[in-house]
């Protein structure tokens, strides 16, 4: 009995860091590369690309998240790491309608990816 209690007494400090040390390290180093676009006409209107600059910056201004959407149709929520969080759109605004490529840290969950945005630039049409 008295072993039973110990084995139990030390597996979950073990069980509760493996679930820290997995939380922590969710995340890798990437690159990501699609369309700056508005989260609700990538889902309502299924567009592949924005319709215009202008269309993606007012439904940002309106409150709108701005996404990336990447060929493959993948949608990439840009997140914020620090707490509390923030908004990315003040971030993506400049890129609205563009084709870019965002590096930093990207995350997957239940299906959904995200981003932690370090860098974003235009995607040159060479490319």
């Amino acid at each position: 009995m008295h072993l039973r209690k110990s084995i139990i007494r030390l597996a979950l400090p073990l069980g509760l860091l493996a679930v820290a040390l997995a939380a922590a390290d969710n995340g890798q180093s990437g690159t990501v590369k699609g369309y700056v676009i508005d989260s609700a006409c990538t889902f309502t209107k299924n567009l592949k690309k924005p319709i215009s600059p202008q269309c993606a910056v007012a439904c940002a201004k309106a409150g709108s998240p701005l996404v990336i959407l990447s060929d493959d149709g993948t949608i990439y929520w840009p997140i914020d790491d620090a707490m509390p969080s923030s908004g990315q759109n003040a971030k993506l605004l400049p890129f609205a309608g563009q084709k870019v490529t965002a590096t930093g840290k990207v995350f997957e969950r239940g299906g959904s990816h995200a981003v932690v945005i370090d860098k974003i630039e235009p995607l040159s049409s060479s490319k």
